[in-house]
């Protein structure tokens, strides 16, 4: 093998210029390969200084040692020994291998293999990848100079000033900034790590772009996602294609087609068949649209809105227009806003405004509020309902009531109004009813063998009436009471109602499906304007 050693740049003027012409002389004997005519002319990698060259005997590459510097389009390229292959304008690099583009991109490796003709480097062992705004870590990386792009198959790691992101496979553009990562792809931040399946970055923006399946963990909660983007350093985000954010317990999950959220807020807002549960107090509030803080735990439902409280033996479903929700470790609010309707197989009603507190297990009911309970019907200005642990206990119907009981036979109806009325229940059933003020009562009065002797009228200031089976065992009117007993040949159509007598049993939720069609009343059976207990009637507003 034949040897020469070469003078650096800084030495003989004289050698340094017969080496070049030797080069020179080589490239022009030899011509690269062959390119279509809609290619760039191919440009000749430059050996530009080694300290040694030597060649082998049956080796076709010239061999360099020392100092070792190659240039093309733009890049210098060192090593500390390398192969030439003038025939394939190429060479291999060894030991302290650097490249250098310009003052942005900078490369370091044990070994370089580099294909002049397609501008395409690969570099193996102990790689390190550098722009101003990340480094790479690999040790096999293949960098395509002509598409800026370089990329890495068996492992690798990228690192920003806010992030660390490893995958098994990976790509990085520094024109560009974008990174693509795939196959168990990890992102560590200090405040939380995703973990993904297929995953794009900006090292500018710092903007996660998540393409399969993710998961992020972090303190406050988790977040299950298959599509959308998270911006790392304001920790916003949007979700897509049913994600799921869960709270650090797992007890809370907030489910949508898409969510905005924002993870040091954790607040967020859903577009499309929102879900949002609270395993710990059994709520669930579904709409589609809504808003959660997962800080506060307040959550809001519109368009089709409904919640549904699974804390009792039965479920209590509840639609309106408007929905809002808040729980905490040991109460929940549930707050509806027109047009509500709701449904348990004990008890339904509708009404146009409703508050559900379990801190007293109570729902309140105002806007023209009608309750149905088996085969009675309660109405008034507004109506208190007091619910335990598996069914309603009472109902208080204040200002203005109206009580309904269907009889079993067809077009026979008790009625009994006044100023306020408590309604007591057991195990679901009506059992005792307490009038206090202008109580009025009509009922139709039987034997023990249930024949009927007539219809009974009952004035009095107070009443209280005792039933059993969904009949009336026991009454007594207070202070001082008037009655009338009709026989029924002798009853006008008139007398079998009481002024203010509505049946709306139309209206009457048949099941959790059917919450959500409109409280339309009859226009003959239209709430007329009722003047309030303490209201004057010289005194117009």
């Amino acid at each position: 093998m034949k040897k020469q050693r070469l003078q650096s740049f800084s030495g003989g003027i004289f050698l340094l210029g017969l080496l070049s012409l030797i080069i020179a002389s080589a490239y022009a004997q030899v011509p690269p390969r062959q390119q279509s005519a809609a290619d760039p002319p191919v440009q000749i990698v430059e050996m530009r200084q080694a300290d040694l060259l030597s060649k082998r005997d049956g080796f076709d590459a010239q061999i360099f040692t020392g100092n070792v510097v190659f240039y093309h389009e733009g890049a210098y390229m060192y090593c500390d020994s390398a192969y030439l292959y003038q025939q394939a304008n190429s060479f291999e690099a060894f030991s302290n291998v650097r490249m250098e583009q310009g003052d942005t991109i900078f490369v370091y490796g044990d070994y370089l293999h580099y294909d002049g003709n397609i501008r395409l480097a690969r570099l193996r062992d102990n790689i390190r990848m550098e722009d101003r705004t990340a480094t790479l870590f690999t040790d096999s990386l293949d960098y395509d100079r002509a598409t800026n792009l370089g990329y890495y198959f068996d492992g690798g790691m990228l690192v920003d000033e806010k992030n660390e992101l490893t995958s098994y496979w990976g790509q990085y553009s520094p024109e560009t900034k974008e990174a693509l990562f795939s196959d168990s792809v990890k992102l560590v931040n200090i405040d939380y790590i995703i973990y993904a399946d297929t995953l794009k970055y900006n090292t500018e923006s710092k903007l996660a772009d998540i393409l399969g399946p993710s998961r992020i963990v972090s303190d406050s909660g988790y977040v299950h996602t298959s599509n959308g983007w998270y911006n790392t350093v304001t920790d916003d985000s949007k979700l897509l294609d049913r994600s799921e954010v869960y709270s650090n317990d797992g007890t809370k999950v907030l489910i949508g087609d898409t969510i905005l959220y924002n993870r040091q807020t954790g607040v967020g807002e859903v577009f499309g068949d929102m879900f949002l549960e609270d395993k710990a107090q059994k709520t669930i509030l579904r709409g589609n649209y809504g808003y959660y803080d997962e800080k506060t735990e307040y959550g809001m439902a519109t368009d089709m809105a409904y919640a549904i409280d699974y804390s009792q033996g039965d479920s209590l479903f509840v639609h309106g227009d408007t929905l809002i929700m808040k729980t905490d470790s040991i109460y929940r609010d549930v707050k509806a806003f027109y047009d509500v309707r709701f449904y348990r197989s004990d008890i339904q009603g509708v009404c146009d405004s409703l508050h559900y507190a379990s801190a007293d297990s109570i729902l309140y009911m105002i806007g023209d509020p009608v309750i149905w309970s088996d085969n009675n019907q309660v109405l008034g200005n507004r109506i208190d309902i007091f619910l335990n642990d598996s069914t309603i206990e009472k109902a208080i119907v204040r200002d203005y009531a109206f009580s309904v009981q269907e009889r079993w036979k067809e077009d026979q109806f008790n009625q009994l109004s006044g100023r306020d009325m408590t309604a007591f229940f057991r195990d679901g059933e009506l059992y005792h009813i307490l009038v206090e003020g202008e109580a009025v009562s009509l009922y139709y009065a039987e034997q023990e063998d249930s024949t009927i002797i007539g219809l009974n009228k009952m004035e009095s200031a107070y009443l209280e009436i005792d039933t059993e089976n969904n009949k009336i065992k026991k009454l007594k009117a207070y202070p001082v009471t008037t009655g009338v007993l009709t026989p029924l040949p002798l009853l006008k159509p008139e007398e079998k109602r009481l002024k203010q007598f509505v049946w709306l049993n139309y209206l009457r939720p048949a099941g959790p499906d059917d919450i959500f069609r409109p409280n339309e009343r009859r226009s003959s059976e239209a709430t007329e304007p009722r003047r309030g207990r303490f209201e004057r009637e010289d005194i117009t507003l």
